[in-house]
């Protein structure tokens, strides 16, 4: 169990100065390897005639395939979900690979931004990491660095979309709920502002979240807040029965992006 504990706490260290190769890189800002990230071929299809869903899921911390894992996982039950083959972006870090950067997360976000409808259509942006209480983590083989609330808006508005979805699996996620979920934004994150969340565990194909939420509740459940209550009863009596503080899932804003989906 404390092995667990201090695995999700080992973000904490990030917002410390912890430095890395291109620590300079700020999401949103020119980079080093921007051109490169923004060359890459996306792939994205074309929009339908109904209000589409894109997805974007990064899995952040390479040093643990959990995270890895998760993003895979979640981007392809959101597909199967909202009938979103073909409008997914996936990029994760891991112990050797560098293939989610700032950089390459902005790009993915305008390259959404190129083909949806912004009036129309749902952006959908997955988050899995290990979280501080200023942000998650993001961890390459080179580089070292916090996403913040702020850093996420900018994703979120890169993709342009009036409606948005943010789900973040990460300790103390619940600042992004605190700084971003608003009528048009809905944001479900894995803990609340001020908890831990548990199951980053390197091997594992889930965190208690994502398992409970991706893996176990959205298969069946009709929409994301259903999905999410049931999700929040599953991985809360995980954590008890495990002896763990429980996370306190939370979700808010996004009554209109809930309208929106389930009208499509």
């Amino acid at each position: 169990m404390r092995r667990l504990i201090a695995l999700c706490l080992l973000a904490l260290t990030l917002p410390l100065g912890v430095a890395g190769a291109a620590r300079a890189e700020k999401i949103g800002a020119p980079a080093r390897s921007s051109q490169t990230a923004s060359a890459e071929n996306f792939g994205l299809a074309p929009r339908s005639p109904k209000a589409d869903v894109y997805i974007l899921s990064f899995g952040l911390w390479g040093p643990q395939s959990v995270f890895e894992s998760e993003a895979r996982g979640a981007a392809s039950i959101l597909e199967s979900k909202f009938g979103s083959k073909g409008r997914s972006i996936v990029r994760s870090n891991t112990k050797r690979r560098g293939s989610a950067t700032p950089a390459t997360l902005m790009a993915a976000s305008q390259a959404v931004g190129r083909v949806l409808d912004p009036d129309k259509d749902v952006a959908l942006l997955v988050l899995t990491s290990h979280g501080g209480p200023a942000g998650v983590g993001l961890v390459t083989p080179r580089d070292e660095r916090v996403v913040t609330p702020r850093d996420v808006g900018r994703l979120l508005d890169a993709t342009g979309a009036k409606y948005r979805v943010l789900i973040v699996s990460a300790c103390y996620s619940g600042i992004f709920a605190d700084k971003l979920a608003d009528p048009n934004t809905l944001v479900i994150t894995a803990a609340s502002a001020d908890r831990s969340s548990f199951g980053c565990r390197d091997g594992a194909a889930w965190t208690y979240f994502g398992d409970a939420f991706f893996n176990k509740s959205l298969r069946t459940a009709t929409t994301l807040d259903a999905a999410f209550e049931k999700a929040r009863g599953l991985v809360t009596q995980r954590e008890i029965r495990e002896g763990f503080e429980p996370s306190n899932p939370q979700i808010a804003g996004g009554a209109r992006v809930l309208e929106v989906l389930a009208n499509r």
